[in-house]
């Protein structure tokens, strides 16, 4: 009998050391294959013209990505984390594109031929998007952007913003709440402002209050399981005409101050890491 339990716990031992031994050499897989991902061909120059300010390989290892997992990116408009996330699941794992659902009456012209283009882009490279699962979603109308409880990780990229002003938030946070699995990672990167910004100084900049995010994931039953200062920007001021449109990518101000605003650099952004009990 005690030999049999000796046995037992011997097993188990040898298992966890082979789980823990596991983990790092993950890491480590996910983190040359987003380095060779990013310095592929495929990529568009422009968007690789960004990595400086987006940080997307200590962004997404922080969220903990991994090659194998299910994940759902939210509103992935032009394709700027298409181009690096479809090519990283695209053997093991699963990507969900939940694009906008452009079918909405109203919806801009804008966002439809936007969506011709990432639709575009994807038929250019089969070997790359061939699999990509595309999805609708604006909550609480359209909601279904993955299989309940199928993702590993949902992922947002400056979308909160554009939430909070159209008043909706709770019900795309819910969305993202029902498309995750129990121990599902939400990672949210956005806009940020200063603590205490009164709510609508906030929708009119485009800047969201960490406070606010994480109120908003929590009602929605997430709990908050870090940030990270990755996307830090100490030289954004947060005080300009045009709000943080005012900053590259967008330079709504064309040619005003532009050479400062250029040097300035992409907006000040929050890391924060949501799980789903």
């Amino acid at each position: 009998m005690k030999k049999s339990l000796f046995r037992a716990l011997t097993a188990a031992s040898t298992a966890l050391s082979l789980v823990a031994a596991a983990a790092p050499a993950l890491a480590a897989d996910a983190g040359a294959q987003l380095d060779q991902i990013l310095a592929g061909s495929h990529r568009d120059a422009k968007n690789a013209a960004r990595d400086p300010y987006r940080h997307p390989k200590e962004t997404l290892e922080f969220f903990g990505i991994q090659p194998d997992m299910t994940v759902v990116e939210i509103w992935p408009s032009a394709g700027w984390w298409t181009e690096v996330l479809a090519p990283l699941l695209k053997d093991e794992g699963k990507y969900y594109a939940a694009w906008f659902a452009t079918e909405r009456p109203g919806t801009p012209d804008m966002l439809k031929e936007r969506e011709k283009g990432f639709d575009a882009m994807l038929a250019a490279k089969p070997d790359l998007y061939g699999k990509v699962i595309k999805t609708r979603l604006f909550a609480p109308d359209y909601v279904d952007i993955a299989p309940k409880g199928s993702a590993d990780m949902v992922l947002t990229f400056r979308n909160v913003h554009n939430w909070a002003k159209a008043g909706n938030a709770d019900a795309m946070f819910k969305a993202f709440y029902d498309a995750l699995k129990p121990g599902g990672v939400l990672g949210v990167k956005e806009h940020r402002a200063a603590p205490g910004t009164p709510f609508q100084q906030q929708i009119d900049s485009g800047y969201m209050t960490e406070a606010y995010v994480i109120e908003t994931a929590e009602k929605a039953g997430f709990r908050f399981a870090g940030s990270s200062e990755a996307n830090a920007n100490p030289k954004d001021t947060k005080d300009y005409e045009a709000g943080v449109w005012t900053l590259p990518p967008v330079l709504r101000l064309g040619e005003k101050d532009r050479a400062r605003y250029v040097a300035i650099g992409e907006s000040d952004r929050m890391t924060l890491k949501f799980v789903k009990p």
